[in-house]
């Protein structure tokens, strides 16, 4: 008697026998897998380096939480002493709310005058006889953050009615004012004689750029301050000593309205991107909330906060909404086209095993058990294939929570997993007789699928339309937008912005399906006068492109959705640099800019003549700037305005200005015309901003400046000059000022970076420099900018890779039906030449078509898209003080609209002529056999 019947089973004995598909499945998961998961960690990392950065790389005095208590003689001397408030130091430190932490390494307290004591008697620096100011300081911990470079470091106690103390002066202080090792200033104090300061030490600050030093920048470098005295400038020198703690008493005794301070500067290490919010809560209830409260149960109800740490995570937020959207795009495009690929991998599979499928039905399998086997056998390879994916991104990139990351894994893994089963399934409903055309020429579209079509158009055009007109006004616009974050996480918060993410991507649906539904037309234009021509290769390459497949519409889906992102996202990158050398220009005014601080102090005279001995130097034009002069309105019209005062030699400046395109305009408009009805005040014309124009109209306005007084007569308006970048201004010839002092340099020339600032140190004066190159690289020093940017650059790479697998599937998917045909015309004589321009000319339509059809959507993307997208906004968000330059478009790049559709040709030919040459090297023998259907 014969054993039980052993079926082997269905899973095992289908990747037995097709080893090769399931390893080819599970490496496309495993690699789509890996990319959706990588996205939404990669997005978070950036947001991390760049909250990190935001807060790092700030000015410390806009990052660091400054405590201050007030105080005056009626203090008691013991509260000020080093032990108190070292105790509520701790104290405030360990009062930080979540998730602020200090850096304890650069965070300081002590007591510092906040009036500047002129100083008494003679012997020190007076510019304009002016005598220098000093700020008094106990900074703790002066001995760890300073190396003695000559002397030592001050010590002793000193009480209130205390008349002499020991300080120090850092190297930049005792340079500018002559002081060294037991120098005596004298200071005023309240009810008795001077307050003498006895120097012990010079100090060399250690890291001067951190926070221990730069909260109070006075304090390791002395200023030369203007100030107005008959209305005439004058220069005195502004310093700051620094005494022990332990003479913290001394300074309730003077006038200098002393307060004790406490300066946290913020730890970064531990912030992610997720604490932004909590870091945004934290800082406004320390500014102004119960955190505030609790500080002042600790310090007294005079303690006062300020910071402005909210404005920089208000920057950061507004940086990250404007390139979200941007990457949603990439986020989109590339997720489309992987969702395409993965499909298609499905249906290849499904088309090869229709056969089979068909047998089974027949033979009395339901659709559920079919259905069930072949996602079981798609299963057992996608899902741990996707997990290796997700395991390998999480172990790659970036750090913190898996959410997002196994979503989209799970999402590959789903797509994955339903395609074969589906696209199998889905023909076996009924049964067919026969195998009629399946063809894009003969294919008549249903009513289901023009439904589809139309709400796919209607999609479109409303993201197209919220992209348009959103950019003023709401978060979803490419360049604008609320705080949000990037997606994934944005995308549930702002439906709006995924919509107008999506938008290119909904183009390119729509082109697709609008060239799907013309495809036939030409192939039918072409076909009559084809048959004319000599030769069979002509006649049948068209007559076989118009029999390629209707499935052939989801490789044609891939490749526009990816040449479209590639060409929208190249044409957003091009307007970003392009707005980025503007905004560099408009920031340096020319190739390089050199001047004092705060472009208020003289330039010396010798920095001319020095900068143009500098080999490639073209040309140095020194300008007189003055900031925040005060322009009244003209009578019936509110308001009044602050600009800027620019004097100017005009032949030098005019040729500065018209050669850099940047307000030029004739020196003669700024020739004197003499006192108005016989005024004192010189009448002076101006070239001047709009707003400033349109303040003071066509009459003579009083100016009154530090430069002078004059009045002035619009000569000629201009939306720009060189001197100043984005503000409203006045410009004048210098030469009529009652005080002239240039105090900035303008350079042009191919110089070397380096020599010019040699030049310039050599002078000395305390001048910086700052090279356009340099300002160009300032625009876009912000990780998120960076970020986002090589992160789009990926995606785009990733969608091209995966529409050139979809165009390499969708040529494999004819490949048995094209070689049984070359095997047949072989043996009726056709030649290995002819073989091969057969199936190059067969797979060109279809080719053609991607190509020319995505540089097409790509150019309507763009065209489409442009009065929504401000590439100088993208641009320049990480630089929030600096104004956009105007009128910067976004182009159509031309490399981002050709080399994609070129290389989609090469792709074709290249796997179109691999295949002929395959079948002719084999011969007909083997492609043909007794009762082939093919």
């Amino acid at each position: 008697m014969p054993g039980p019947v052993v079926v082997a089973p269905w899973v095992r004995t289908r990747l037995r026998a097709f080893p090769g598909a399931a390893l080819a499945l599970a490496l496309l998961v495993a690699v789509t897998a890996f990319l959706a998961a990588a996205f939404p960690r990669a997005v978070e990392a950036y947001g991390t380096d760049g909250l990190r950065h935001r807060i790092a790389s700030a000015d410390p005095r806009d990052s660091v939480v400054e405590l201050g208590v007030r105080t005056d003689r009626s203090t008691e001397a013991a509260h000020v002493a080093p032990e108190p408030l070292g105790a509520l130091h701790e104290a405030v430190v360990g009062a930080l709310p979540e998730p602020v932490r200090a850096d304890a390494e650069q965070s300081s307290y002590g007591v510092r005058t906040t009036r500047p004591l002129p100083a008494a008697g003679g012997g020190l620096p007076a510019p304009d006889g002016l005598p220098p100011e000093f700020t008094l300081a106990t900074p703790s911990d002066l001995a760890r953050h300073a190396t003695v470079r000559a002397g030592r470091l001050p010590a002793g106690r000193a009480a209130v009615t205390a008349t002499e103390v020991e300080a120090a002066v850092t190297t930049g202080t005792a340079a500018s004012l002559g002081l060294a090792p037991g120098s005596v200033v004298r200071l005023p104090r309240d009810g008795g004689g001077p307050l003498t300061v006895r120097i012990t030490g010079v100090l060399r600050p250690r890291s001067p750029e951190r926070a221990y030093w730069s909260v109070e920048p006075l304090l390791r470098t002395p200023e030369l301050t203007a100030r107005d005295t008959a209305g005439a400038p004058r220069y005195l020198w502004s310093a700051a000593l620094l005494l022990p703690p332990a003479s913290a008493p001394a300074l309730l005794g003077t006038g200098g309205e002393p307060q004790a301070f406490w300066r946290i500067a913020p730890g970064t290490g531990h912030l992610t991107a997720e604490d932004a919010p909590a870091l945004r809560a934290a800082v406004a209830s320390l500014s102004g909330g119960p955190d505030l409260t609790a500080m002042r149960r600790t310090l007294g109800t005079t303690a006062v906060v300020d910071t402005r740490l909210g404005e920089l995570l208000a920057s950061y937020d507004a940086m990250r909404s404007a390139v979200g959207p941007v990457v949603a795009v990439a986020a989109f495009g590339t997720g489309t086209v992987a969702v395409v690929v993965v499909a298609m991998a499905g249906g290849l599979a499904a088309a090869r095993r229709r056969d089979e499928l068909a047998l089974l039905r027949s033979r009395g399998g339901s659709l559920r058990g079919i259905g069930g086997r072949l996602l079981a056998e798609t299963a057992v390879v996608a899902v741990p294939a996707a997990v290796l994916g997700l395991t390998l991104a999480v172990w790659l990139v970036g750090s913190g929570p898996v959410g997002y990351a196994a979503a989209g894994a799970a999402a590959v893994a789903l797509v994955a997993c339903a395609a074969l089963p589906l696209r199998a399934v889905y023909p076996l409903r009924r049964p067919e007789v026969g195998g009629g055309r399946d063809d894009l020429v003969a294919a008549r579209p249903s009513r289901r699928r023009t439904v589809a079509e139309l709400t796919l158009l209607v999609l479109a055009v409303g993201a197209v339309m919220a992209l348009r007109q959103g950019a003023p006004d709401r978060g979803g616009a490419l360049g604008g937008g609320a705080p949000g974050g990037d997606l994934p996480a944005g995308a549930a918060q702002d439906p709006g912005g995924v919509l107008t993410g999506a938008a290119p991507v909904l183009v390119a649906l729509v082109a697709a399906l609008v060239l799907v539904r013309l495809y036939p037309v030409p192939l039918r234009w072409l076909a009559r006068p084809a048959r004319r021509l000599r030769g069979v290769v002509g006649p049948l390459s068209l007559a076989r492109a118009a029999r390629s497949s209707a499935a052939g519409v989801l490789p044609l889906l891939a490749l526009l959705v990816a040449l479209t992102t590639a060409a929208f996202g190249g044409s957003v990158l091009a307007g970003m640099s392009a707005a980025r050398d503007e905004a560099a220009v408009l920031a340096t005014g020319a190739d390089a800019r050199v001047a004092g601080a705060g472009e208020a102090a003289p330039l010396p005279p010798a920095v001319v003549e020095a900068v143009r001995g500098v080999p490639g130097v073209r040309e140095a034009v020194p300008v007189q700037v003055e900031y925040g002069v005060p322009l009244a309105a003209r009578p019936g019209v509110p308001g009044s305005m602050s600009v800027t005062l620019i004097g100017v030699e005009p032949e030098a400046y005019a040729a500065l200005a018209r050669r850099g395109g940047r307000g030029g305009f004739r020196s003669a408009d700024l020739a004197r015309e003499g006192p108005p009805d016989g005024g004192r005040e010189p009448l002076l014309p101006a070239i001047v901003s709009p707003s400033v124009a349109e303040l003071t109209g066509s009459e003579q306005r009083l100016v009154q400046a530090r430069a002078g007084t004059f009045r002035m007569r619009v000569a000629g308006v201009r939306e720009r000059t060189p001197a100043v970048p984005g503000a409203d201004f006045i410009v004048v010839n210098a030469a009529h000022l009652a005080y002239r002092a240039d105090t900035v340099l303008l350079v042009n020339g191919s110089m070397d970076g380096g020599e010019l600032r040699s030049a310039v140190r050599s002078v000395g004066g305390g001048l910086s420099v700052l090279l356009r190159s340099q300002a160009r690289a300032a625009l876009v020093a912000s990780p998120v900018q960076t970020g986002a940017e090589r992160l789009y650059a990926l995606a785009v790479a990733a969608g091209a890779g995966y529409a050139a697998l979809a165009l390499l599937l969708s040529l494999l998917h004819g490949t048995p039906g094209r070689v049984a045909l070359l095997a047949r015309l072989r043996t009726m004589g056709l030649s290995r030449r002819q073989a091969r321009w057969l199936v190059g000319l067969e797979a060109l339509p279809q080719a053609l078509l991607a190509a020319v059809g995505g540089a097409s959507a790509g150019w309507a993307t763009v065209a489409l898209l442009a009065p929504g997208v401000d590439p100088a906004r993208l641009a320049l968000v990480a630089a929030p003080g600096l104004a956009p330059p105007a009128g910067v478009p976004l182009p159509a790049d031309p490399w981002a609209l050709a080399l994609p559709a070129a290389g989609v040709l090469v792709l074709a030919a290249v796997v179109a002529v691999g295949q002929a040459r395959w079948v002719v090297r084999r011969g007909p023998i083997g492609e043909l056999g007794a009762g082939d259907a093919r």
